[in-house]
Formats: structure tokens, C-alpha cells, sequence
């Protein structure tokens, strides 16, 4: 049953369906996933971390934005993140970040603060809350122009490095586009071969069972592959603040390094 409820959530697949999915997939979720997309039951699978952990994102950039830094500290309740000492336990562990650029995560949490390390006043705090805290990611991200946005008050952030200097307010409308769009890829090259041709094979039994003619499949299978393009790739999704442009004409031969994206 727990499977058949995640497979419902993941598909939005009735419950008959998805019970036949995994009895045919042999409990396998995935494998699940992939034949009701194949039966044209299901849509695209979403592949983000669906984990319901609640907590704070915390962004920063240095004074001449070619540096980015970003946390995420989580807790168990939203009532704990919105905690005036859990958002400035959250500041202080970035303008560790900042200040010191660690290595790993290992050692961002061995780092000194006020009080012991960042690990023991992690824990400390969370003796006083009497609730599990936890700091689950940071980044630092360099580049000719990084630009920053936190969305929702903390809920997801995003650090984006191009490839020109002085672009802070392009870097940061980029960066809004990514927290919105949630992007995996810069560009259509970066897709893996094994990811298009998992979708190709998916589309040709969809269309298939639709009884499209072979020789239409193809060309049709193509429309489609834009348009997961559109949905997977940055550069090729409808501008958030213009749906008449693409991000690749809004950036104008500015490019797109790196990005990162941290969400609750």
C-alpha cells in the first residue's frame, strides 16, 4: 500500500492502475513509473526530491558579485524555521560560508563559532527548540557575474554564475527563473543520451498505442522531445517575465556557467 501511495503521488495514476503497474514492474517504483508513462496513463515522472523536510535557505554574494554562498539549515516544524534564533543561527552559519569557503560539509560543521563548533551549537540549539535540526547543504559558487534569489522567505534559492562581467540584474532575473522553472540542465546538450532515449522510448509506445502511422512517429516524436527540451533545459523555457521570449534570447550571447539550486 505504501508503494501503491507513493506511485499515486508520483503519477497522479489511479489506484487499480498503479497496484497493476507495480505487480507487473515487481514492486520496482520506477520501473512502475515508466510503464504507466508508457500506457499513457501517467505524466513525466517528477524526478525532484519530493522529501517534506521544512527548515530555511539562506543566500549571499560577495561586494563584487563574482562569489555566491548558499545553506540550507532544516528543522522538523515551520513554526521552528520561522524561530528568530533559528534564522540567525542560519546567518551566522552563511557568513561562515562566506568567510571561510569549506571544503565539504564535514568540515563547514567542524568550523569554530561563538560557542563550540557549528555542529555543537546546531545541537545545542536543537536541545533548547527540543526538536531535530539539521544542516543538510551550502554551496559557494564563483564566476564573472553570480547572481542570487531567494524565493518565499526561504523556501528555495538559487546561486547562478555567467559568463560577463556587470550582469548583476540579468544574473538575478536568471536566477528567479531558475527558483520558478526548476531547471536541470543549462542547454540541450547537457541531457544525457540514456535520459532522451528513455523519453524517445516512451513517446514511440505512446504514440503507438495511439495508432500514429510509423512514418509520422518520428517527426512527431521530435515536436515532443522540444518541448521536454523546453521543460528540462533553462535556455529553452518561456522567459517568466516575457512567455514571448525564450531565456536564450533574454540572456543575448551572455552564458549561462553554473547554477545551483537548493528547496525545501
Amino acid at each position: 500500500m505504501e508503494n501503491i501511495k507513493k506511485l499515486r503521488e508520483l503519477t497522479g495514476a489511479g489506484m487499480v492502475d498503479c497496484k497493476k503497474a507495480l505487480d507487473e514492474a515487481q514492486g520496482d517504483l520506477d520501473k512502475a513509473v515508466e510503464l504507466l508513462r508508457k500506457s499513457g496513463i501517467a505524466k513525466a515522472a517528477k524526478r525532484e526530491d519530493r522529501e517534506a523536510s521544512q527548515g530555511l535557505i539562506r543566500v549571499a554574494l560577495n561586494d563584487d558579485q563574482t562569489e555566491g554562498y548558499m545553506i540550507e539549515l532544516n528543522s522538523e516544524t515551520d513554526f521552528v524555521a520561522k524561530n528568530s534564533d533559528f534564522q540567525a543561527l542560519a546567518d551566522k552559519i552563511l557568513n561562515i560560508v562566506k568567510t571561510n569557503k569549506p571544503a565539504d560539509l564535514d568540515a563547514l560543521l567542524a568550523m569554530p563559532m561563538a560557542d563550540g563548533t557549528v555542529k555543537e551549537n546546531i545541537d545545542h540549539l536543537s536541545g533548547v527548540i527540543g526538536e531535530k535540526l539539521g544542516l543538510k547543504n551550502f554551496a559557494v559558487l564563483a564566476g564573472a557575474c553570480v547572481g542570487a534569489y531567494l524565493h518565499a522567505g526561504g523556501s528555495a534559492g538559487v546561486l547562478v554564475a555567467l559568463n560577463q562581467a556587470g550582469q548583476a540584474d540579468l544574473a538575478r532575473d536568471i536566477a528567479m527563473q531558475i527558483a520558478a522553472s526548476q531547471p536541470r540542465y543549462i542547454k540541450p546538450e547537457e541531457v544525457p543520451a540514456e535520459e532522451l532515449d528513455k523519453e524517445k522510448d516512451v513517446y514511440r509506445e505512446q504514440l503507438a498505442k495511439e495508432g500514429k502511422p510509423a512514418e509520422m512517429i518520428e517527426k512527431i516524436m521530435m515536436g515532443k522531445i522540444n518541448k521536454y527540451y523546453e521543460e528540462v533545459c533553462l535556455i529553452k523555457q518561456e522567459y517568466i517575465k516575457d512567455d514571448k521570449q525564450k531565456v536564450e534570447q533574454v540572456l543575448k550571447g551572455v552564458a549561462v556557467d553554473k547554477f545551483i539550486r537548493f528547496s525545501l
